[in-house]
């Protein structure tokens, strides 16, 4: 049935839909694709038998998406960049030859402490390969086996995934940070201590979440959650000239203290280990390129552990 669909389908019709989605006017749309306005224009006709769907209604001066438009502009990229990888499949890869771009997803922890060893690592072996680094968020995280389909892999610690190709990368330490000039707190913290003060925190929701957040309250202890932002490497500075907590990668912590004017404590309960780890869609794990990053990750990885010692 898949391929009797595919029969009636041009697969540049994927091509204008992604441009009409996202330019919304089908003078640019034919601008960004190359093509005369009538031919764009045909193909929006055809688009709209297909789906049923008028897919763009004008609104005064300009175009809206229709809600089914909506929807598919949440899937036409990556469509359109697993097609790519599709006529991108070779039998080998020769890095110093090849010529193509890896994306992969990560926390900006993650591209702090390991990106720049990563783009170095690939820059000096595959002069033609480029790099995208994309900030992980919680929609990519709940949704990993879409979001793997069009990209090459997540970074992401365990307890988040399963059932998921995966190769370990560097482990790392849970601290807490507080302020250097905070008066209340001695060298140690304790978990009275943690319990009162108000905390900043780096997601808070069902699928994004800290690790060691959660083990905390499952000893009994519920944080005063006062902040919650997007991010690792704002928290210590969210963190400074306050009596504000909050957990951070020792890793990550020791680069920003100084700069953050922040102390780095031990947390004052058993944190869970952190252990940073490549993910990737099982349809990837033969692909000689893929073969190649992923070997490139690990040895990224190896020298940053290997740096830290």
């Amino acid at each position: 049935m898949l391929h009797a669909t595919f029969r009636n389908l041009d697969l540049n019709l994927l091509v204008t839909l992604d441009a009409l989605l996202q330019e919304r006017n089908v003078s640019r749309a034919a601008r960004r694709v190359g093509v005369t306005q009538p031919a764009v224009s045909a193909a929006l006709n055809r688009l709209r038998r297909h789906f049923g769907d008028e897919l763009l209604h004008r609104n005064g001066r300009s175009y809206e998406l229709t809600p089914l438009a909506e929807l598919l502009a949440t899937r036409t990229t990556g469509a359109l960049i697993g097609v790519q990888r599709v006529f991108d499949a070779a039998p080998d890869f020769d890095p110093t030859t090849a010529e193509r771009e890896f994306t992969v997803m990560l926390s900006d922890y993650a591209t702090a402490v390991f990106g720049d060893g990563l783009a170095t690592y690939i820059a000096d072996r595959a002069p033609g390969v480029r790099l995208q680094l994309r900030e992980v968020n919680a929609y990519a995280v709940s949704h990993a086996a879409e979001t793997l389909r069009s990209i090459d892999g997540l970074v992401l610690p365990h307890g988040f995934l399963q059932d998921i190709p995966a190769d370990d990368l560097w482990d790392d330490t849970w601290v807490c940070v507080v302020a250097r000039d905070n008066p209340a707190v001695a060298d140690t913290l304790t978990l009275a201590q943690v319990a009162d003060m108000p905390w900043v925190v780096s997601y808070n929701d069902a699928t994004a979440f800290t690790p060691a957040m959660q083990q905390l309250r499952t000893i009994g202890v519920e944080p005063d959650i006062r902040v919650v932002v997007e991010s690792f490497l704002a928290l210590p500075f969210l963190v400074a000239d306050t009596n504000r907590v909050a957990l951070v990668q020792g890793r990550l912590a020791r680069r920003l203290a100084d700069a953050a004017a922040v102390r780095i404590l031990a947390c004052p309960w058993e944190v869970v280990p952190l252990v940073e780890a490549f993910w990737w869609h099982s349809s990837l794990t033969g692909d000689p390129a893929h073969t190649w990053l992923r070997a490139a990750l690990r040895e990224a990885s190896a020298r940053l552990v290997h740096r830290s010692q």
